[in-house]
């Protein structure tokens, strides 16, 4: 893949960065740079591996003897046996290791592949949360802006002798909490932003990204939701990981079962040189060995207790885990609904009604039939009734990617199985503020 001498980044996410960052543009980016993902695939090498010591067969014992012979008036020349041993045994159970390492080997590659699904929501999650954290700042400027109007108004009226003083300085104590909110959310925007920077796994010049400034607006229309269990129940990794480390684990089970009852067995080859008195002076005669061991105590009773019970835990874990998957099914699918109706709510109906209580407000003001604190205030509450709707639109896309993820495979928040090692670096919650 080529890459940018100046960036020392693919070609791909410079021209990406170029433009305001889409979420997929974000999910694409993470997949080509994220170091953690491109560690964790790199550990599929220590499976690979595992893979290959597994089915190598052992090496040969080689074993040279010399010594003198037993009649000291005779020139020295000594006598010399070799032995070639190979142990058939450990041949023969190399092809059983074998599998149940490829075994092994499959369920690391599932774990992995979970992995980038984890990735991609995580990116995903920590996007949303940055676009509704600008959105938040923009909206809490207008309302700060609405709270200055009312607190100059205050002034004016007090120095004029028309309000009392704690009128005024009611509205210039709204008006200094309105700003440590303002900042609030301004220190809320640079963290989503790095949160985000880390996953995507940029620095330099690089990081000087942006992304579309709001959130998407929902569908019209409610999405389709059948036969989300059996679908979440198919597609999920974890389940394909664990009955792969299954099927490994009841043929190590087995292989235990036979090494303890099959004998250590070794055949070899004896080839010894004759002594200057023997009648065959300096030749080599030829012999073979064969070695054993009676499994008569050690019959590997321990190891095969071990790995059953190994397969034991596994299909506990197994059973539990297509429990949860439905279970995360049925709990992706209601906040994904939750959160789209209320959103709607928002959007369909809450929104219009406070646009036109903002014009009837108006049209009062200009009538002169109600005073600019009422006015301000009418607009604090329009601008309050914004930002719930998107939180609400935030969380709406967060449960949505929490949705494609758990489709594609993956629970998010789930642990991801033993051997991994893999954290996402700057992950952030999915629901957070």
């Amino acid at each position: 893949m080529a890459r940018d001498e100046g960036t020392g980044f693919p070609e791909e996410v410079r021209q990406w960065l170029q433009q305001p960052l889409t979420a997929e543009a974000a999910v694409r980016i993470a997949l080509l740079n994220n170091r953690e993902l491109r560690a964790s695939l790199r550990d599929l090498g220590v499976a690979r591996g595992q893979l290959l010591q597994a089915g190598v067969l052992p090496n040969p014992a080689v074993e040279v003897e010399l010594r003198q012979q037993e009649d000291p008036g005779l020139p020295f020349e000594p006598q010399a046996e070799v032995r070639v041993e190979y142990g058939l045994t450990q041949a023969v159970l190399s092809v059983a290791r074998a599998r149940a390492a490829q075994r092994e080997l499959e369920a690391a590659r599932y774990r992995t592949a979970a992995f980038v699904v984890e990735l991609g929501y995580t990116v995903r999650a920590a996007y949303y949360a940055f676009q509704a954290a600008q959105q938040r700042v923009a909206i809490a400027t207008q309302a700060l802006d609405a709270f200055a109007a009312a607190r100059d108004a205050s002034q004016a009226l007090f120095e004029a002798g028309n309000i009392p003083e704690l009128d005024a300085a009611t509205q210039d104590a709204a008006y200094e909490s309105a700003r440590a909110t303002v900042a609030q959310l301004e220190l809320e925007v640079l963290e989503r932003r790095e949160q985000l920077q880390r996953l995507l796994g940029l620095h330099g010049e690089a990081t000087a990204w942006t992304v579309t400034e709001t959130l998407p607006r929902m569908a019209e229309q409610e999405p389709a939701l059948e036969n989300l269990e059996r679908k979440a129940l198919t597609a999920s990794l974890e389940l394909a990981e664990t009955q792969h480390r299954l099927e490994g684990a009841a043929q190590r089970a087995g292989l235990t079962s036979v090494e303890g009852w099959l004998p250590d067995v070794s055949v070899g080859v004896i080839a010894e040189r004759k002594s200057p008195v023997a009648p065959a002076h300096g030749e080599w005669e030829w012999g073979g060995v064969i070695h054993f061991t009676v499994p008569l105590f050690d019959r590997r009773q321990g190891t095969r207790s071990a790995s059953e019970a190994e397969f034991d835990a596994l299909m506990e874990r197994y059973q539990g885990m297509a429990i949860d998957v439905r279970s995360a099914a049925r709990e992706a699918r209601n906040r994904v609904l939750s959160t789209y109706l209320r959103a709607r709510q928002y959007q369909q109906v809450l929104l219009p009604a406070r646009q036109r209580v903002m014009r009837q407000t108006m049209l009062q003001y200009n009538a002169m039939q109600i005073g600019v604190f009422q006015v301000l205030q009418v607009r604090r509450e329009q601008l309050d009734t914004e930002l719930a709707y998107v939180d609400l639109l935030r969380e709406y896309w967060t449960a949505h990617a929490a949705l494609e993820a758990l489709l594609a495979g993956r629970r998010t928040g789930a642990p991801l199985g033993p051997g991994s090692g893999a954290s996402l670096a700057g992950g952030t919650e999915a629901g957070g503020h």
